[in-house]
């Protein structure tokens, strides 16, 4: 018990001899305290609070930018499109029915030709659909000759720059003992305007 009324005693002693030191250190510790209370942790709040804003807002950005040049890239490519589909229309397809008929019934019968077939016969149809500004030119052939002929003549077709679009193919045999094949073709190309009465 002496020991700790001894220790008692120490503390009050040196509380009193450095009294002044003390509750200067106290007012020090109270003042700190409150410094950080009212002026620090509200200060280091509105800092993170303003970091959070500025990853928010960069965060838009990115987003912003990233729209921007999507609708970029959308209209580049709607005005490249665009661009294309003129040239089409005025360097690949046919200006009227003059032209695709010129156009298809020369190019048909010079690969029919060099494709070792016979060309029987063909016929030309255009039809105008209301809802487009093209005009299909329908274009029936006959042709006859042997298989491997025949698939060299529609790969030519297909290859060919001239814009002819296969629609239908039907094989039948031909007539004798030749081995000769028979193949009528359904062929489409487009021209724009009306068609001749």
């Amino acid at each position: 018990m002496s020991d700790t009324s001894h220790g008692a005693g120490l503390v009050s002693r040196i509380v009193a001899e450095h009294r002044r030191t003390l509750v200067a250190l106290g007012m020090t510790f109270v003042v700190g305290v409150l410094t950080y209370v009212l002026v620090v942790y509200p200060l280091a709040q509105r800092v993170a609070n303003i970091e959070e804003r500025d990853r928010a807002a960069e965060r838009g950005l990115a987003a912003a930018q990233a729209e921007l040049a999507q609708v970029s890239g959308t209209l580049t490519g709607k005005a490249k499109a665009s661009s294309e589909l003129a040239t089409f229309y005025k360097d690949v397809l046919p200006q009227d029915l003059t032209g695709a008929r010129r156009l298809t019934y020369l190019r048909l019968a010079r690969l029919a030709r060099e494709a070792n077939l016979d060309y029987e016969r063909s016929s030309y149809v255009p039809t105008v659909d209301t809802d487009s500004t093209l005009t299909r030119l329908g274009i029936q052939m006959v042709l006859s000759g042997t298989y491997g002929n025949i698939r060299t003549f529609i790969y030519d077709l297909e290859t060919a720059p001239e814009f002819v679009v296969i629609d239908n193919i039907q094989l039948s045999e031909g007539g004798g003992d030749t081995g000769s094949l028979v193949v009528s073709l359904q062929l489409s190309t487009y021209y724009r305007g009306t068609p001749a009465s």
